[in-house]
């Protein structure tokens, strides 16, 4: 079969999802264009600016995209292709798009607080701390592992550093044209992109050499700056620009995959064990951002929300974010699916170079059906990559700023702790933990959990949605079922990873699989007690009424 087939299909059914189950989510949550969202009722200049949708979907975008949704499938096909790309398909439709749009409009009903913000208001202050606290450990792990993968590709590919440099300077001069000199949209992004792609070329004839732990700190550096200072400055329109080169990476591929049709060689279903482990729950932890992710409502909660500029931009910004990154999703499967079982394993041993390698190389080839020298297209593909971890990670910095804030706020205004007024403060222990994590090489010992930690934050995340909807007597099985379904592939998984860990005595990471757990039951539980009493006390007011 030809990959050409397999991509057409996902776009037509992501399109017709985009049309028909967003407007039907749309209806769901009540969006309404007269009610003012919070970047107007509460702007502040740093984090509450409103922007344009494009400039905001090129932001959320690139913050939720990062390396994920390439290095899971691509993982992930183990297993198969077609598990895989089933998952992709229905868990990005019916799952991670109504996660991600649910979250920001819960979160605009909200003043732009996170997920722990409703979580209190529905489950109480504990519910709200243990999110919190379970959120910022989780990003502050990111931080680390991101700090990391990013300083390994600026020495790697030194051209990468170089671009990603020329990225920060390109992104003030986009924003102070934007924001300062109000130029319109339209000229400053034809300028920024042609700067942009310039940066890339620049980057290819003058790379940078610097050693590793020099990188380290300068990207422990630029996250405290980039978390600190005002949204429209740096973060908005880095990421706006950055997004293009993802689009022409998506475009670039999936063109090259329609013009040479390459064939599917990789075995469409291998068995229901691999070497990752059981295809239940594996697989749905492994793809990750492809289809769902905690992260993307840490990120639509936390960031997005703060700067959405009215109601029904969430449609697009969510819900086709997320379809977006599906496609995207389905790209990097399609670079695996297109190789020899032989070769996919050979890419993904020790000695591979791993999945974006595989990536870069099979993309590289697809771009060269469009007559690009394959050199360029692999280069080109890898330094897209490198920009989007980047962006992961000062997306990460500032939303555990969020949560640090967050954790210390006190419902009465007059009674606020400098902890959770000032930004700095917040920053500094995010960073110092994160950056502590990242040159102590602990948080190999860790990483293994944050998958199991990704989907849980999901199955918290659309729980705390479901609880609310029910709160104002309005109909959640659409995000009611979804959240079942993760809360069970996150339970399994955390089993599988406790009984695992204790076998191999590895008594640390079981105890943090054992806490989670914990997290994961309490909150479900109470989730439950509140959403049973809404329904009783909705049957006593319908037998009242008669």
């Amino acid at each position: 079969m030809g990959a050409a087939y397999l991509l057409l299909l996902a776009l037509i059914f992501f399109i017709v999802a985009y049309i028909f189950y967003g407007r039907f989510i749309s209806r769901r949550l009540g969006v309404d264009n007269s009610q003012p969202t919070p970047s107007h009722t509460m702007t502040d200049g740093v984090d509450y600016v409103p922007a344009k949708a494009p400039i905001l979907f090129g932001h959320h975008f690139a913050s939720i995209a990062g390396a994920a949704p390439i290095i899971g499938p691509i993982t992930a096909a183990v297993f198969g292709w077609v598990p895989v790309f089933l998952w992709i398909l229905f868990g990005a439709i019916f799952i991670g798009g109504v996660h991600d749009f649910s979250a920001i409009v819960s979160s605009i009903r909200h003043q732009g607080k996170s997920i722990g913000e409703i979580i209190e208001d529905y489950m109480g202050r504990k519910g709200k701390q243990l999110f919190l606290i379970f959120s910022w450990s989780t990003l502050v792990l990111v931080v680390a592992v991101f700090t990391i993968v990013v300083a390994k590709t600026f020495v790697s590919v030194p051209a990468s550093a170089t671009a990603s440099i020329l990225f920060l300077l390109l992104a003030l001069l986009f924003g102070a044209a934007i924001y300062r000199f109000h130029i319109h949209i339209g000229v400053a992004t034809l300028i920024g992109v042609v700067l942009l792609f310039t940066c890339v070329y620049l980057g290819i004839v003058f790379p940078i050499h610097l050693p590793m732990n020099v990188w380290i700190y300068f990207l422990l550096a630029y996250i405290f700056v980039a978390s600190v200072t005002p949204v429209w400055i740096l973060l908005q329109p880095r990421d706006y620009l950055n997004s293009f080169l993802l689009y022409a990476l998506i475009l670039g591929a999936v063109l090259g995959i329609f013009i040479g049709n390459p064939k599917v060689h990789l075995v469409a279903y291998s068995a229901f064990h691999a070497d990752l482990g059981y295809l239940f729950p594996i697989l749905f932890v492994t793809v990750a951002c492809g289809a769902i992710s905690g992260f993307h409502s840490l990120v639509g909660s936390g960031t997005t929300a703060k700067q959405l500029d009215k109601e029904s931009d969430a449609r697009i910004i969510g819900y086709g974010g997320m379809l977006t990154e599906g496609l995207l999703a389905v790209v990097a499967l399609t670079a695996a699916a297109v190789l020899l079982h032989s070769k996919y394993s050979a890419f993904l041993s020790k000695t591979g170079g791993g999945p974006i390698t595989l990536f870069s190389t099979s993309v590289g080839n697809f771009m060269a059906a469009l007559g690009l020298p394959l050199h360029v297209g692999v280069t080109f593909a890898a330094l897209a990559v490198s920009a989007f971890a980047l962006t992961s990670l000062d997306t990460a910095t500032r939303l555990s700023r969020y949560a640090f804030q967050e954790f210390f706020e006190n419902h009465q205004k007059e009674k606020q702790s400098i902890l959770s007024k000032n930004r700095f403060i917040g920053t500094t222990f995010s960073v110092f933990f994160g950056g502590l994590l990242a040159l102590s090489g602990q948080w190999k010992a860790i990483w293994p959990i944050f998958g199991a930690a990704n989907q849980l934050l999901a199955a918290l995340a659309l729980l705390a949605v479901s609880v609310w909807l029910a709160q104002l007597g309005k109909k959640n099985a659409f995000t009611r079922y979804p959240m079942i379904f993760m809360f069970a592939v996150t339970i399994t998984a955390l089993v599988n990873l406790i009984i695992k860990n204790i076998l191999i005595k590895n008594y640390l990471l079981a105890l943090m699989a054992v806490m989670l757990l914990l997290v994961a039951v309490i909150l479900a539980v109470q989730a439950y007690i509140k959403m049973r009493s809404l329904h009783n006390k909705l049957d006593t007011q319908t037998a009242e009424a008669k």
